[in-house]
């Protein structure tokens, strides 16, 4: 992760599909994150839902949420949340 790029936190569940295609995605296009399974950690539940999360999967790009995996929309809300997602 370059100085620039915001941390990125994906919250997600082993079962949820939407996570997993979240997951491949983030992975082909390089983009660098941490995984948080809000099923198997009590402290990434806490997380996820003190940053209002109710549903999975839930991206969080510094302070700036993105709820959900729609990949036509996905890499214009991340250049603006300032990851270089080429």
């Amino acid at each position: 992760m370059n100085a620039k790029q915001p941390r990125i936190t994906l919250y997600s569940t082993p079962g949820c599909h939407h996570c997993r295609q979240l997951k491949q995605w983030l992975q082909q296009h390089q983009v660098r994150f941490m995984e948080m399974d809000i099923q198997r950690s009590n402290r990434a539940f806490k997380d996820f839902r003190r940053h209002g999360g109710r549903s999975v999967p839930l991206l969080l790009v510094g302070e700036k949420k993105i709820q959900g995996f729609d990949p036509k929309t996905l890499p214009g809300r991340l250049r603006r949340a300032g990851v270089d997602c080429s």
